[in-house]
């Protein structure tokens, strides 16, 4: 773990000023309290572009506490430009500890994954969210999303999916599948892939989604039921089944990337999460099953 030393006079604790975050708290629980249901909040500006996950940024920041070690990750990674850049702002301006273990980590700030690794009750995972209203995609005015919501009409997405059967013979959706959220509200799980999606269900964690940009913020509180919207005789399927072995660590159950072998130029794959990845090698190593 690291932490940097932090002066009051420089910053306020965790940048955003007490009133923001006073607000930002009651519209979370407000969206806890109404699982799926988009809540809306005043976004603040910050030191990054909209777009970078300022949604996500606002919400870590409005409920860091003193002694919170944060984890951040992007695409699984917590080695990519925005994980980094995101974590050395919170680092400066607020002085915690941050950590790249998943089990250490008491708030994990995401960008489209959800960790290997399963969490518990005592985390807490905030989600960056670039589109909350998974009707957006079907019904571009907002006016006409947030009655078909209130109405539970979902016949747009219905037919979304029944018109991709009929072209492709399956629902072609890999990546922020819309879910049915405590039987009540379709919510957008952010675009977490297809893989990423079971976790939320009756998951111990609580989990909460920031839009910045669409100044939205929702929620799936712990053992809530996150269904994906699916046909009787077209279920819902997760993707796992590629037969793919990551080239470091030997898992075939985990989220590939793919990538190309500089040296041979051939196609490899491996762990998109690469704390898990990084644990399950030193576990191999230390049985001696890998080397």
């Amino acid at each position: 773990m690291t932490s940097r030393r932090f002066s009051d006079q420089t910053y306020n604790f965790a940048f955003l000023d007490e009133g923001s975050k006073r607000e930002i708290r009651r519209k979370t629980l407000k969206a806890i309290a109404l699982p799926g249901h988009q809540v809306p909040f005043a976004s603040r500006d910050l030191p990054i572009a909209k777009g970078y996950g300022t949604g996500g940024l606002q919400l870590t920041l409005a409920h860091l506490g003193r002694h919170d070690v944060l984890k951040v990750i992007d695409q699984g990674s917590d080695d990519s430009v925005n994980a980094v850049n995101i974590r050395r702002l919170v680092e400066h301006t607020a002085g915690i500890e941050t950590t790249e273990d998943t089990a250490l980590a008491t708030l994990i700030q995401s960008r489209h994954r959800i960790p290997e690794e399963p969490l518990r009750e005592d985390q807490l995972l905030i989600l960056q969210t670039p589109k909350p209203e998974p009707l957006s995609r079907v019904e571009p005015r907002e006016e006409v999303t947030r009655r078909q919501q209130a109405s539970r009409d979902y016949s747009s997405m219905w037919l979304r999916l029944y018109e991709q059967i009929v072209r492709w013979g399956t629902i072609t959706i890999t990546m922020d599948y819309p879910v049915m959220v405590h039987d009540r509200y379709l919510m957008s799980p952010s675009p977490i892939p297809c893989q990423d999606t079971p976790k939320l269900h009756h998951a111990e964690h609580l989990t909460i989604f920031g839009a910045g940009r669409e100044k939205k913020i929702y929620a799936v509180p712990p053992y809530t039921d996150v269904v994906p919207i699916q046909f009787e005789d077209y279920p819902f399927e997760a993707d796992t089944e590629r037969g793919y072995t990551c080239r470091w660590c030997g898992s075939s159950h985990t989220l590939m990337d793919e990538v190309i072998d500089e040296a041979t130029g051939a196609k490899q794959h491996q762990c998109s999460d690469t704390n898990y990845c990084r644990k399950q090698r030193e576990r191999g190593i230390a049985k001696g099953v890998l080397k």
